[in-house]
């Protein structure tokens, strides 16, 4: 039994298969469509909970940056007391080494005089 085609079934099964890819095609696209904006709406919602993340963050920085700001000023305030306080308690190397000779050279001057003293 031969089956016989004309034209017009030939079209119309055609159309009908063009319509079908056709078909599917926009289904397929669309639930692509569909979990890009799933994806979406993640990445918003994920990108929202590390802004707050990091706005936290920042803020306890911006306070321990205030806190240690106060404690430098603690400290450069005690470095000024200290730098006014140092030359009234201690005596730079040179200082000492120049008193230091002028006492031996008095001391060896009286000695000078007195052997003087003596011999005479």
């Amino acid at each position: 039994m031969p089956i016989q085609f004309e034209l017009w079934h030939l079209i119309y099964v055609t159309i009908a298969f063009l319509g079908m890819v056709f078909g599917f095609g926009k289904l397929l696209l669309w639930q692509f469509d569909k979990r890009l904006d799933e994806r979406f709406v993640a990445q918003e919602k994920a990108r929202i909970e590390g802004m707050g993340h990091w706005d936290q963050r920042f803020n306890n920085f911006e306070n321990t940056l205030n806190e240690a700001g106060k404690e430098w000023r603690r400290v450069e305030r005690e470095l000024m007391e200290l730098k006014v306080e140092l030359p009234h308690k201690y005596v730079r190397r040179d200082d000492y080494v120049r008193n230091q000779t002028i006492i031996e050279s008095k001391l060896d001057a009286i000695y000078k005089a007195q052997c003087k003293g003596a011999l005479q």
